[in-house]
């Protein structure tokens, strides 16, 4: 599995997130400030969803301060859909309700063990295969 991971600034939180993908066998590919140094977090939210929506990426992985910006960014790509998740919980009810494809984390609020948390609930969780919940996902599709 490929994990497109980007941010606008480097930390405990990027480190730990990008070692543990790695630790998993898991393709990493780097954007923003965790490859060139750049902070335009528009830029690294849009080009993370566009690795996801293109299938280059199989998920997606963004943080920023807040974890907002960059989750507009990456939802204004069509087929993302990025959720920004505080807690475990909350992700895995992002993957199998919402069928979330890009997780986002705030850099300011979230610690590395509550982050790691989160991403093993991410990548662990798959979306439900409701024909009632999979309408609504596919109604999130910004062509639709």
């Amino acid at each position: 599995m490929r994990i497109a991971v980007g941010a606008d600034a480097t930390g405990a939180l990027t480190d730990a997130l990008v070692a543990d993908l790695r630790e998993r066998g898991y393709e990493v590919l780097l954007y923003g400030a965790l490859a060139d140094g750049s902070d335009a977090w528009a830029s690294i939210g849009r080009a993370v969803g566009e690795e996801v929506s293109a299938a280059r990426a199989d998920r997606g992985v963004v943080c920023c301060w807040t974890g907002t910006g960059i989750s507009i960014a990456a939802n204004k790509v069509d087929g993302v859909r990025a959720a920004l998740c505080a807690d475990a919980v909350t992700a895995e009810g992002a993957r199998r309700w919402n069928d979330a494809n890009v997780l986002a984390l705030s850099m300011r609020a979230t610690t590395p063990a509550v982050g790691l948390e989160i991403l093993a609930a991410f990548l662990r969780t798959p979306a439900t295969s409701e024909p009632a919940e999979q309408r609504e996902i596919d109604k999130l599709n910004c062509a639709t």
